[in-house]
């Protein structure tokens, strides 16, 4: 049985409901076999049953058993074939869809990628690609057809008992309708919410432990590596505490399934011997049949209320299948020409979706065009968070961050000509040297890739390759050093000629001497941009105008370097331990 939630998804669905039409027939095909496995399993048994009684009564004529005999050969041929090519019909069915779903939504991820991340973390959209699409898929083999089909079992044998007896068809309907409606609405209402805590706790550590695990040298650098292991094992302690609780229930729910079910089949021997008597053993003919006809039916109803209780599972994909369409839809601005690219952070808040606690609060900063400034804090502080919104990958709860007088968010694909991004593992695809600088500007000509390749200091490298500009690289440029994929990357910015460059940890994992003849060469050649530095290495901070702390979403503090050093005691033990003083 569904619950109501599950039924208003799908009112404002565009996801599911224009395939069910369109593959209509398969559907149908689908129910309908899996209909004629069950009947064929409950026929076989009756029959046997009836064949195995009017045997033992010594028949006066074989005639009596030839024909439930050839029956019995019949429905035991039946049911595997029938179960077979409805395994082939519903999971074609299913496939089919999920492949046109799955089409659909990387069309709309490549269509609008800017905006995807405005609303959700990494995690969030890993688990979106890995899990949603995937929950549609369980929808339909684990929910829908188990329940239509035992709908249409509930109704077939309802009506072939009123052949027999109409009181008890209806004793029979009010003894099934319990076990087709009252327990999964039972595990619905007792078992549902847990379900869906439970997949909110997986969303929220799959989320977590994605993005820590990318930004893991925070926690090794700030000393708080057992912080996190200890927050982590707690969620996940609350998680075990969840699942217990479902498969408690699920044990206790089973086991009173099962003592139901022996309640109606003690109501059925009850009926056939007071209903079937005759000679020569014909109670016990009819008893056989209808009781032993019962077991294989089982298989089919038991299934229900874990059928049930999943729906807010597969709502809540639905939900965010649905909302990511409405997310996609957005309109890009442009920014006015001649315009001063100062960013202005007014009065920020933000926190992600299914999270009370804010990642950045009230955070009001401006960054004036040409600036040079430093963010520093710990893992978890915020600082990250800030460089998606600049970027208008995410859109603040309040507030705004604006680039010229408008949003960021509302800039679109344009703001890659404005904002160049050099992150922590910067990527090289596998085509040539050219080609992966070029990325920058695919008009630039060979000479200025030579000039910008000569900038960053990687001009005689490629000159000593056999093939120059034209050698390829291999996935993910593993052939060269972390160093020589960072100068590449700012080739790449060069090329783009962007005026603010957001410089994200772009020297985790060097080592000392390469580290600062990276950040020599970045701000050397970034000296007449906008220079937004997240880090925390204070090695090459001297270089910058103006450091800023984010603790707990708050700027703490503010001010050059000198300044700071000056008057912030933090400051300069922060600077003594990564001096290694």
């Amino acid at each position: 049985m569904f619950k109501i939630p599950l039924f208003k998804a799908f009112e404002k669905d565009t996801w599911i409901k224009p395939f069910l039409k369109q593959y209509k027939r398969s559907l149908y095909l689908a129910l309908f076999l899996g209909f004629m496995t069950f009947f064929c399993a409950g026929a076989l048994m009756f029959v046997s049953g009836y064949l195995i009684s009017r045997a033992a009564s010594i028949p006066e004529n074989i005639l009596l058993i030839y024909i439930p005999i050839v029956l019995t050969r019949a429905f035991g041929i039946g049911r595997p074939v029938f179960r077979y090519i409805e395994r082939l019909t519903s999971h074609n069915w299913v496939l089919r869809l999920t492949s046109t779903l799955r089409l659909k939504l990387y069309t709309v991820l490549e269509k609008d990628a800017i905006f995807f991340k405005r609303n959700f973390k990494i995690g969030d959209i890993l688990g979106l690609l890995a899990e949603d699409i995937n929950h549609i898929e369980n929808l339909y083999l684990r929910t829908v057809f188990p329940t239509i089909i035992a709908w249409i079992l509930y109704a077939f044998v309802v009506i072939g008992l009123g052949f027999y007896s109409l009181w008890f068809a209806l004793v029979m309907a009010l003894l099934l309708f319990v076990v087709v409606f009252v327990f999964p609405l039972y595990s619905v209402l007792l078992n549902g919410a847990r379900q869906e805590k439970e997949k909110q706790l997986k969303n929220a550590l799959y989320t977590d432990l994605t993005d820590n695990v990318m930004g893991v040298s925070d926690w090794i650098f700030s000393q708080r590596g057992t912080d996190y292991v200890t927050s982590y094992v707690a969620n996940e302690q609350q998680l075990y505490d969840i699942q217990n609780e479902l498969r408690k229930f699920n044990r206790i729910r089973n086991f009173l399934l099962q003592l139901y079910f022996g309640l109606i089949a003690i109501s059925l021997i009850l009926w056939t011997s007071q209903r079937f008597v005759g000679d020569h053993g014909g109670a016990a003919n009819w008893i056989a049949a209808f009781v032993l006809s019962l077991f294989p039916l089982i298989d089919a109803f038991a299934v229900l209320p874990d059928a049930a209780q999943e729906t807010n599972i597969y709502k809540d994909s639905l939900e965010r299948l649905n909302g990511l369409a409405e997310k996609a839809e957005v309109s890009p601005t442009t920014l006015p020409e001649a315009a001063a690219l100062d960013l202005r952070i007014k009065q920020v808040s933000f926190s992600y979706p299914n999270e009370t606690k804010n990642v950045l609060d009230q955070l009001d900063l401006v960054i004036p065009q040409g600036e040079k400034m430093a963010i520093l804090g710990r893992s978890g502080s915020g600082k990250s968070t800030l460089a998606s919104l600049i970027r208008g990958d995410l859109t603040p709860t309040k507030g705004s961050v604006e680039l010229a007088g408008i949003p960021t968010n509302q800039l679109g694909d344009s703001i890659s000509d404005t904002i160049g991004v050099i992150q922590q593992t910067p990527y090289l695809f596998r085509t040539t040297i050219l080609n992966n600088v070029r990325l920058g500007n695919e008009a630039a000509s060979e000479a200025e890739v030579w000039d910008v390749l000569d900038r960053v200091g990687l001009k005689t490298l490629v000159e000593q390759l056999p093939e120059g500009l034209q050698t390829m690289v291999d996935e993910a440029g593993l052939r060269f050093s972390g160093g020589e994929r960072h100068r590449m990357a700012l080739a790449r910015i060069l090329l783009k000629d962007t005026p603010i460059v957001l410089l994200d940890e772009p020297t985790v994992g060097l080592d000392p001497i390469t580290e600062q003849a990276l950040i020599d060469t970045f701000f050397s050649q970034l000296s007449d941009k906008t220079v937004i530095w997240i880090t925390h290495h204070l090695q090459g901070i001297d270089q910058m105008q103006r450091v800023i702390f984010i603790e707990n979403g708050k700027l703490e503090l503010s001010g050059s370097p000198q300044e700071l050093f000056e008057t912030s005691s933090r400051y300069r033990k922060l600077k003594s331990i990564d001096e290694g003083r």
